[in-house]
């Protein structure tokens, strides 16, 4: 059960049914507990200060496949007319392959896709690569607190902003039923 401080960053979420166990999560997103030592040399090498409320999240749960996996937008992508979609969020870490500061974290998306230097991704999309969700940093400086935005590789790496903050964010997840894929 989720403790009651970190009820109080997430009001109204469901945070003990938040996340979808799976092999698959375990293994390619779900890191070790991340420790203060953790935070603080990710944040150094990716040269930004992760915002409290995904540090907290990530102390629940270091990573993985969240329920909810539908954010609404407010113009059409390349995914759909009117939301993203998310495969899992990153944790804090190298030792997994998608985990911040792993091999398929932040560092790969601008070093070897080509994306923009704007923050940290933290979330993949279900295009293998041709869309991102991160952390924007360029409006409030490498120590503030990021908007939430959708990255769209295909079309010319265009930013759209999806929440004002991640603790937003995740209040805005919605299941993927939600939405008409017909």
């Amino acid at each position: 059960m989720a403790d009651e401080a970190l009820r109080q960053v997430f009001p109204g979420l469901d945070l003990d049914g938040f996340w979808e166990d799976s092999t698959y999560a375990e293994e390619t997103y779900r890191g070790v507990y991340p420790t203060e030592d953790l935070v603080s040399s990710v944040e150094a090498e990716l040269g930004f200060r992760l915002p409290s409320s995904y540090v907290a999240l990530m102390r629940m749960r270091n990573g993985g496949i969240p329920r909810d996996t539908c954010v609404p937008a407010p113009s059409r992508t390349t995914w759909a007319d009117d939301h993203v979609a998310l495969n899992a969020i990153m944790g804090i870490g190298r030792e997994k392959e998608c985990s911040l500061a792993g091999s398929m974290g932040t560092r790969h998306y601008v070093e070897e896709w080509g994306y923009p230097e704007i923050g940290v991704y933290f979330a993949d999309c279900p295009s293998a690569g041709h869309d991102m969700i991160a952390f924007d940093y360029r409006d409030c400086g490498p120590e503030g607190e990021p908007r939430v935005v959708h990255v769209d590789q295909e079309v010319d790496y265009r930013i759209t902003v999806l929440a004002p903050d991640f603790a937003s964010f995740l209040q805005a997840l919605q299941p993927e039923t939600d939405y008409d894929y017909g």
